[in-house]
C-alpha cells in the first residue's frame, strides 16, 4: 500500500509567468476551512491506503511556505495518528525564499518537516524579474542561510536555457550556486508551457526562447558540472551527492503507490489513478459533499502500468530493470520495450544495457522523449 503523502498547498502570492501548476492567488484563505478539509481528505485516502508506515510526505504547490506552521503541524500529527511514521522518514517542504516566508522555516521545522526545497530559480536579479519571482537575489540566499541552519537537509531549484543565456554566464552562476554547500539541486530547463503568459508573450513576440541546439549545449555542460562537483543527475533534472536524493520523488520514479491529496494532486494506490479537484473552490465543495475531494478514480490496466512504470523508471539514472518489471506486470522482457529500437539506440549511444538492466546514457538524456517514444511506447500500444 501507499508509503508517501503528498499534500497540496494551491496558493501563491503571484502566478509566475512560467508556470503550469495547480497555483492559484487569492486575497485570502480561510486556514482554519482548509484545515479541515485536507483532514478529512486525508482520513478518507487512510482508508483506501492504510497499512504501511510513511516513509515520505511532501508539500507541494503552490507556495506550501504560505502555510500557517500550526497548519502543517495538524498535518503532520494527523498523518502520523493514521498511519505511522517510519524510521527517518523523509518530510519535505516546497518554499519561496522571500523574507516573508524564511520568517517561518523555524516554526515549519518545529512542525516536524526536515527537508526544504527552494524555488531560487536565477542568481540575477534581472532574470528574476522576467521569471515574475517576488524575490531578489540577497533575500534568496539570506533565506537559504535560515533553511541550512533550521532543516536537516536543503535542496534548490534554478532555471537555465533561458533567453539570451549563454554558457559564459550559466557557467558563473551554476559555480556560484555549488559554493552554497547544499547536497541537492534540482536544474530545470526554461519550457513554454501551453496556456502559461510566457507561451501568450512569445506568440505575441515579446521574446524569443533560446534555440534547441544552444539549449542542449547547456544541457550537457551542466550535467559534467555537476557530475565533476560530485551532485551527478539521478534524475534527468535532479542532482544529489550519493544518498541525499530526493526520497519522496524516488517514490514517483519507481512507480510505487503514493497517496495525493489537496486540490488538483494525483495519486497511484493499489492500480487506481487518483485525482482530486484542481480548482480550490470545486476541491472544497466535493469536501463538504462527499467528505473528499476526488474527483476521478480510474482503475489502470497492467499494460498502462507497466507502459508507466517504464516511462517514470528511464528517467533515472539507475534506469529499470526488465525482469523486476515482468515478475511485477506479467510482460516478458520483449513487450515492455522494441528489442529492436533498444538495439538502434544502443549503437548510436543513447542507452545502455547489462543484463536485464536498461539505462539511458548521458547523451540519451538530452533526448530523452524521443528515446521512450522509440523503445516504450511501439511495444505497449498493442497489449
Amino acid at each position: 500500500m501507499a508509503r508517501a503523502l503528498y499534500i497540496h498547498w494551491p496558493f501563491c502570492l503571484a502566478k509566475c509567468p512560467y508556470c503550469d501548476f495547480n497555483s492559484h492567488v487569492r486575497d485570502s484563505v480561510d486556514v482554519e476551512l482548509w484545515r479541515k478539509a485536507l483532514l478529512a481528505d486525508m482520513r478518507h485516502e487512510a482508508e483506501l491506503a492504510g497499512g504501511d508506515k510513511l516513509t515520505s510526505i511532501f508539500f507541494g504547490g503552490g507556495t506550501p511556505s504560505l502555510m500557517p506552521p500550526t497548519l502543517v503541524a495538524a498535518l503532520l500529527d494527523e498523518a502520523e495518528r493514521l498511519w505511522g511514521f517510519a524510521d527517518n522518514i523523509e518530510i519535505t517542504l516546497e518554499a519561496n525564499p522571500s523574507s516573508v516566508e524564511a520568517e517561518k522555516f523555524a516554526g515549519i521545522a518545529a512542525a516536524g518537516v526536515n527537508r526544504a526545497s527552494l524555488g531560487l530559480q536565477a542568481l540575477d536579479d534581472r532574470m528574476l524579474r522576467f521569471l515574475g519571482r517576488l524575490h531578489n537575489v540577497a533575500e534568496s540566499l539570506e533565506a537559504l542561510a535560515i533553511a541550512q541552519r533550521v532543516f536537516d537537509r536543503v535542496s534548490f531549484d534554478l532555471i537555465y536555457a533561458r533567453p539570451e543565456h549563454t554558457l559564459t554566464f550559466w557557467r558563473e552562476e551554476l559555480a556560484k550556486a555549488l559554493t552554497f554547500g547544499t547536497t541537492h539541486m534540482s536544474l530545470y530547463q526554461l519550457t513554454i508551457e501551453p496556456g502559461t503568459r510566457f507561451e501568450s508573450m512569445v506568440r505575441r513576440g515579446e521574446f524569443t526562447p533560446l534555440d534547441d541546439d544552444h539549449a542542449a549545449d547547456l544541457f550537457a555542460f551542466t550535467q559534467e558540472a555537476m557530475r565533476g562537483a560530485g551532485l551527478p543527475a539521478y534524475e534527468i533534472s535532479n542532482h544529489a551527492r550519493p544518498g541525499e536524493e530526493s526520497r519522496h520523488n524516488l517514490t514517483y520514479w519507481r512507480y510505487r503507490d503514493y497517496v495525493g491529496i489537496g486540490p488538483g494532486a494525483h495519486g497511484r494506490r493499489g492500480g487506481f489513478a487518483t485525482t482530486r479537484h484542481k480548482k480550490p473552490e470545486n476541491w472544497l465543495a466535493a469536501i463538504e459533499r462527499n467528505g473528499h475531494g476526488t474527483q476521478e478514480e480510474r482503475a489502470l490496466g497492467v499494460s498502462e502500468q507497466a507502459s508507466e512504470a517504464l516511462l517514470m523508471g528511464l528517467r533515472l539514472a539507475e534506469g529499470v530493470d526488465l525482469a523486476t518489471l515482468t515478475a511485477r506486470f506479467g510482460f516478458a522482457p520483449d513487450a515492455l520495450v522494441d528489442p529492436d529500437a533498444v538495439a538502434r539506440c544502443r549503437k548510436l549511444g543513447l542507452l545502455s544495457q547489462h543484463g536485464d538492466r536498461i539505462t539511458i546514457t548521458p547523451e540519451g538524456m538530452g533526448v530523452l522523449d524521443a528515446v521512450l517514444g522509440e523503445i516504450v511506447s511501439a511495444a505497449l500500444v498493442a497489449a
